[in-house]
């Protein structure tokens, strides 16, 4: 097939070399941008009288018509094609005639492609929130329901002072809450529009990119041509939330998967989120927490290697640039799917609320309320600190927990305890004490629910 470029070159490109140049298998994803686009160009070229309206009419009925035939699977997108750009064009041409060759007049490849990646990200940064909006939902009933949840915190993985269910996965809603921000902060920078940049320096037309970037639903235009073909920032900073997104579910899945096995049984896997093994009938495998954890490295990859590809590149198009789409693409494709798949993980996941309780009460985790008993008492902290040191060993030597000794053995190690030191030490007493907002106490707890339900209630101005 002839290239729409080819008038500067005297033989056709080798194959090896075409295929290997040739964007078409997977920047095809890009035709709904294209085609939006290019009506909004067409649009402002009739509106600068550098075509007539009828030529317009022309072209957007030949452009629609594309886009709706592909889509009716009545038209293939095929790799005799470049590119999504060339198919567009060479179909617009092939059924409107010469009217189909001035769609092109004041545009680029470079300024095109730009602005096809730009709109495409920017969906698709929009989507992104939607779902993540759908998993604190989820985190938001979950928490509603288990404020007197009683398990373990830890610290390097041992167990600590007792919190509740609700307080820890408070703990990933502000995480998921902060993916949200930044995803409104790339919104923020990247949406400006970039076509009419040209190749790299403009054009001589008339052209009106803010009326193009109004009918295309951007704040305005970008302010340096050369820039506006090169800048892949947003990219990068769309896949650096999009890897920290990643962190964050990888984490939470971490900690899923020790809670389901049998060491710790504080949750029950719902058995559409779980498979068994081929050669063990007992196993209930968290295979998608697993695979959610696996998928983080990929979208990590995305990442580097955008940073590498944009690394060495001279202004302004490059060619390296090409390599934005498909690890992009992946990577959008990825992430969206595990919040998904993790949001209805959640949702369906019963928690041993008595396992739960019980580790908490076995691991000393109410030691700590054990020396600010004896502070209250007027034992200096670090002497109560001391002491309740050596009652834990006490217990560790008997297989017993502190709140099971007799008042008896606890004043053989001081005699400050009373029998006020039961109270103060149950699991309950310890969450609850803990009122400053930001505590897992139940009382701090229903402020900080206040204030996500008003969160999640809000119609959020994100998208201006």
């Amino acid at each position: 097939m002839a290239q729409l470029w080819g008038g500067r070159f005297t033989k056709e490109t080798d194959q090896l070399v075409y295929a290997f140049n040739a964007s078409i298998d997977f920047d095809q994803k890009l035709l709904h941008e294209d085609i939006a686009g290019s009506i909004a160009h067409v649009t402002m070229l009739a509106k600068q009288g550098i075509v007539t309206e009828a030529e317009r009419d022309s072209i957007i009925a030949g452009l629609k018509s594309i886009e709706k035939d592909v889509e009716a699977g009545e038209l293939a997108i095929t790799s005799q094609y470049e590119d999504i750009h060339s198919f567009v064009e060479a179909n617009l041409i092939e059924r409107i005639g010469d009217a189909g060759k001035k769609l092109h007049t004041g545009r680029s490849r470079n300024d095109q492609v730009a602005l096809d990646m730009r709109m495409y990200v920017r969906s698709h940064v929009k989507q992104t929130d939607i779902l993540l909006k759908e998993l604190l939902q989820v985190l938001y009933e979950k928490m509603e329901e288990n404020l007197d949840t009683y398990m373990p915190g830890f610290t390097h993985l041992q167990k600590a002072q007792p919190v509740t269910l609700a307080h820890h996965f408070g703990a990933y809603f502000e995480m998921f809450k902060r993916d949200r921000s930044r995803l409104h902060d790339i919104y923020e920078h990247m949406n400006y529009c970039p076509l009419g940049a040209g190749a790299l320096a403009g054009t001589t037309y008339p052209l009106d990119r803010e009326y193009t970037a109004k009918l295309l639903d951007f704040y305005g235009p970008t302010l340096n041509s050369m820039d506006s073909v090169s800048d892949r920032d947003y990219v990068i900073e769309y896949l650096s939330a999009l890897s920290t997104i990643m962190m964050h579910l990888s984490r939470f899945c971490e900690e899923i998967i020790l809670w389901n096995s049998d060491e710790y049984r504080f949750v029950e896997m719902d058995d559409a989120y779980s498979t068994g093994s081929s050669i063990m009938p007992q196993k209930k495998n968290p295979d998608i927490a697993e695979l959610i954890r696996g998928k983080t490295g990929r979208v990590y990859g995305a990442l580097m290697g955008l940073l590498t590809t944009m690394k060495g590149i001279p202004l302004a198009y490059n060619k390296d640039m090409q390599e934005d789409k498909e690890q992009t693409f992946d990577a959008i494709e990825t992430v969206e799917s595990c919040l998904t798949l993790f949001t209805g993980m959640v949702s369906t996941m019963k928690f041993r609320k008595d396992v739960m309780a019980k580790s908490a009460m076995n691991g000393f985790t109410n030691a700590t309320d054990a020396a600010d008993y004896l502070v209250g008492k007027g034992v200096p902290f670090r002497d109560a600190h001391s002491i309740v040191g050596r009652l834990v060993l006490y217990c560790i030597d008997r297989n017993t927990s502190i709140d099971a000794l007799s008042l008896d053995e606890l004043r053989s190690i001081s005699d400050k305890f009373g029998d006020d030191i039961y109270d103060a030490i149950s699991l309950k007493t310890c969450v609850e004490k803990r009122l400053t907002i930001g505590a897992p106490g139940s009382g701090a707890m229903k402020q900080v629910l206040d204030i996500y339900k008003a969160y999640l209630n809000r119609e959020e101005q994100l998208w201006k």
